[in-house]
């Protein structure tokens, strides 16, 4: 089989706009824009028929910060601006529901979340791939995109009839990749794909990917500066539910573990280790001059979707800052996790060895590796082997005018503390 073409997007800085992303840019012309805080939380309880958010665990000031940042932002258009608007009422809409459930349903928070098994690296690290990859064993819980999307239905869904929420995201995500069709050979976003666990912290207003919307150093200021453990307690609440309505009943240990992976999770060692105390830590590591080729250009060539102009090197200023934060507050929480709970994985020895790998996390995480779940998960490496959809070509130096030896020293104190393969 023939290699697909190598991909250049040589229209990063200035893309060609057609009337689809005209459109798109613009926004619906019937959503309020701006909105405040407690418009947002309006909105959510019109859309929902609820009223109770559950405990203030500070999400209220959160999203006010999160709010006055967007509005801060020059250089986003109204659909950008709207787009976050969106998803702050999507995530409010689904705590009440979320609050609701559990009302009616007490029972839910004796559902046991036992041991779960968490991924953390830098964005464009593996992380998805690993994920997607161990998934495959079905002894383990993993969220869909769909799912974590929205993970309590509006109304019961009556059998053999598809779920609205998947239908719902197919939808959103089949028209965003018919603007941005280069996206799926970077980051791909099928409704029915594993999926990361974020969207469960954007119920508790402090997830990290508002920052992948929107330039926000007041939120990112605010969001490093305060406590991150309440939010981890809030998502083990949401897959207590999420495990309920799969069928785990209160108190019955041992039935499925918990795959979840984020990057924000490297940033989160020690929220996490205060909420899941029995987790097992698997952290991918690559070089971040790597890391930053992709990522920005990942990020330049969705912007056509929500910012004017795009200013390519200003993304990478801003993306090189944030990752030497989530950096430094890997290296500072490390030992949060003692080795007998905790792996680091190198890129460069993942992709020598995935096969070696897996079995070196199943280890850890004490589990046996039955021949039939090898098999499995060596069908999804073979199905899905790396590139399928074209190797994206990057240009840091060029058009982000990124001075990669002045990179190298910035991040001396990462490599100093895990060895990383520097790529070239």
């Amino acid at each position: 089989m023939n290699s697909p073409a190598p991909i250049r997007i040589d229209d990063l800085a200035e893309p060609v706009l057609t009337p689809a992303l005209e459109a798109w840019r613009a926004g619906p012309p019937d959503f309020p824009c701006p909105l405040s805080a407690d418009q947002v939380l309006t909105q959510a309880c019109a859309e929902t028929g609820l009223s109770d958010f559950g405990a203030d665990t500070g999400f209220r000031e959160r999203l006010a910060v999160i709010l006055e940042s967007l509005y801060e932002d020059a250089g986003l258009t109204r659909g950008g601006r709207i787009f976050v608007l969106q998803q702050a009422v999507r995530a409010m809409a689904n705590r009440l529901r979320v609050e609701d459930l559990i009302k009616r349903h007490p029972e839910i928070l004796a559902v046991p979340i036992d041991k779960p098994i968490f991924i953390a690296g830098l964005p464009r690290s593996g992380t998805t791939h690993l994920v997607n990859w161990l998934s495959r064993d079905d002894r383990l819980n993993a969220l869909t995109l769909w799912e974590s999307e929205e993970p309590v239905p509006s109304a019961p869904v009556p059998p053999g009839e598809v779920d609205p929420r998947l239908t719902r995201s197919a939808d959103y995500w089949g028209a965003f990749g018919a603007l941005v069709p280069h996206m799926s050979a970077m980051h791909e976003m099928g409704a029915n794909d594993i999926h990361e666990d974020n969207d469960l912290l954007f119920m508790d207003m402090n997830c990290y990917n508002w920052e992948f919307s929107a330039r926000l150093p007041r939120w990112t200021d605010h969001y490093l500066a305060h406590d991150r453990a309440v939010s981890y307690a809030y998502e083990k609440k949401v897959l207590q539910v999420i495990a309920w309505q799969r069928g785990v009943k209160p108190g019955e240990a041992g039935r499925r573990r918990w795959l979840l992976k984020s990057p924000q999770h490297m940033e989160n060692l020690t929220a996490i280790k205060s909420a899941f105390p029995d987790a097992t830590m698997v952290i991918t590591h690559r070089d971040p001059v790597d890391v930053l080729r992709s990522l920005t250009t990942m990020l330049a060539y969705s912007d056509r979707t929500r910012r004017d102009p795009v200013d390519p090197p200003a993304l990478a200023r801003l993306w090189t800052g944030r990752i030497e934060k989530l950096l430094r507050e890997c290296v500072a929480q490390r030992e949060s996790f003692r080795t007998d709970q905790s792996i680091d994985i190198l890129f460069h020895d993942y992709m020598a060895d995935q096969e070696g790998m897996a079995r070196t996390v199943y280890a850890l995480a004490g589990l046996d590796l039955p021949p039939e779940t090898e098999g499995r998960l060596k069908g999804y490496l073979a199905e899905n082997p790396r590139h399928a959809h074209g190797k994206v070509m990057y240009d840091l130096e060029g058009v982000f005018q990124v001075d990669v030896a002045a990179l190298r020293e910035r991040f001396a104190f990462y490599y100093e503390r895990f060895p990383v393969q520097q790529e070239t």
